[in-house]
């Protein structure tokens, strides 16, 4: 559920970031490193790229909690793989058998098959569900977290307008600041 909600944010800032870089591209706003270089009228905008996604993802922060998410679920993966591992012998032991049990001893076995893979099948759907909710929470977190120290960032380099690289083209590699919140946000938020 959260990392829909997440997807649909990041949607919403692609659009709205493609709209400025389209009036950035028309000339609405007239985009210089120089102010002296401006025309008579034109706004001055401090821009900076970052690929938002990526800046999240690559926090210390965010890498430990996602490393502790597997951790966390890593018995419940082994019980899921030892119970494969037993349908795959129940499946074997039917195949091998074929014709040589009686028919109630067929059946049972079968019946045992269909048992484990209905167990494994909600045992899986419990673990992918669970996870993913720990996962898109802690993510939805860091999201959070980065918007509020973009906004700070942005006010201390004196920035008027952070654009994600998603909805930008074409961008100069010296206004990437993608490493440099990165940073930021490992100073502001240490890995705990």
């Amino acid at each position: 559920m959260y990392l829909k909600e997440f997807e649909s944010l990041m949607r919403s800032f692609v659009i709205f970031r493609a709209v400025v870089c389209l009036a950035v591209c028309a000339g609405v706003i007239s985009v210089s490193p120089a102010m002296a270089q401006a025309p008579a009228g034109a706004i001055q905008t401090k821009v900076a790229v970052i690929n938002f996604q990526n800046s999240v993802l690559s926090t210390a922060e965010i890498q430990k909690v996602l490393k502790d998410i597997q951790v966390k679920y890593k018995p419940r993966q082994d019980a899921l793989q030892k119970g494969q591992q037993e349908l795959s012998d129940i499946q074997t032991q039917l195949q091998a058998s074929q014709g040589k049990l009686s028919q109630s001893g067929e059946a049972d076995l079968q019946a045992r098959g269909q048992r484990k893979q209905t167990q494994l099948q909600r045992l899986n759907d419990d673990l992918t569900a669970d996870f993913e909710a720990d996962r898109d929470d802690a993510v939805r977190k860091a999201s959070t977290r980065m918007q509020e120290l973009l906004k700070k960032f942005a006010e201390e380099k004196g920035l008027d307008l952070i654009v994600d690289s998603a909805a930008a083209p074409f961008f100069k590699s010296g206004i990437d600041i993608t490493d440099q919140v990165v940073a930021a946000y490992d100073k502001a938020y240490p890995a705990k």
